[in-house]
């Protein structure tokens, strides 16, 4: 789920949690903070240099009825993201990855964004480098520059680009807790440029519960706040939520030549994974998409149509691959 534009400069939003998420989407919790010697992360990076990864899913919201119309829209999402990471040693990294995003709507109905059928397909493509490095036992610090295209298969280039970056560090309390601020600055497609804090947290709650910002398992592949039980070494049950935004261009053969659409929601989630081993995991994923908005806007910014939807369920399937 990809989600009326309420963040302003120098103004912390739930936007801003999202867009510094997103740009460390490929990484997991261990490897945005220094572990120690027995991690996973730091076993696997002290074996091999270099390393690929690979990670994606599919996500499908059935019919959604839109406040005051009789019109609704269905949802179909996809995403998949390659990269490689080179680890010269265990105290830095160095990461660059390429994602796609393919969000397809289907509108019905005799008014509002029925008639109007804003949109249909939206392709996202976004490349990242994060950098991570470590100093001590207990010191991380991490810079992920971002830029990105979201539109209309014809959408212009330039009108559908956007870049920031994001800056932080995070201090190891002790083994079960990590925490750290952070900041970032997103640009925004016909609005103002978003700067915001944020606060990262690994919690390691027991042996078997632990709480995470960062990658989570994600009802759209996107990044949250997790809530994360290890039942046995393959199965782990999830709980999480987040905001969600997706704002892009429209191309001059759309209703609206050139300009702009937004779907903002609030996914609260749960779902099951499975981890082959420590680098291969397939998860099922469901949840209700609550708090949702539609809003249609010319080429200059001005809203033309604004609408909420009803709370809806989706589901799917998501993947993440080391190798």
């Amino acid at each position: 789920m990809n989600l009326t534009s309420y963040h302003t400069p120098h103004k912390f939003t739930k936007f801003g949690l999202l867009a510094c998420f997103s740009m460390v989407l490929h990484l997991t919790p261990t490897q945005c903070f220094a572990q120690d010697d027995k991690s996973e992360v730091s076993q696997a990076l002290a074996d091999s240099r270099l390393s690929t990864f690979i990670q994606g899913g599919y996500v499908y919201q059935p019919d959604t009825d839109i406040d005051g119309s009789s019109a609704n829209f269905r949802a179909y999402r996809f995403f998949v993201q390659p990269g490689i990471t080179y680890a010269p040693d265990r105290t830095k990294s160095f990461s660059l990855a390429l994602g796609y995003g393919y969000d397809d709507y289907d509108f019905n109905g005799r008014d509002g964004f029925g008639v109007l059928h804003p949109w249909d397909a939206i392709h996202s493509l976004r490349l990242s480098a994060p950098v991570r490095f470590t100093k001590g036992r207990n010191w991380s610090f991490f810079l992920v520059p971002t830029i990105r295209f979201t539109g209309e298969k014809d959408a212009d280039v330039n009108d559908s680009m956007t870049g920031g970056a994001f800056v932080g560090f995070a201090y190891r309390i002790n083994e079960r807790f990590t925490i750290g601020p952070g900041i970032g600055v997103i640009s925004q497609i016909k609005d103002d440029a978003s700067i915001f804090p944020v606060l990262i947290i690994n919690w390691k709650i027991t042996d078997t519960l632990s709480l995470e910002t960062g990658r989570g398992l994600g009802a759209t592949l996107g990044p949250g706040v997790s809530l994360n039980w290890k039942i046995t070494e393959q199965w782990q049950l999830t709980l999480g939520g987040r905001y969600e935004k997706l704002r892009f261009r429209l191309d001059d053969k759309a209703q609206t030549p050139n300009g702009i659409g937004q779907d903002e929601s609030l996914p609260v989630y749960g779902g099951i994974t499975y981890n082959f081993n420590p680098n291969a995991r397939i998860s099922m994923v469901g949840g209700i998409e609550a708090s949702g908005e539609l809003q249609l806007e010319d080429k200059h910014g001005n809203v033309i149509e604004q609408e909420e939807y009803e709370s809806a369920p989706f589901f799917g399937l998501s993947f993440s691959y080391r190798f």
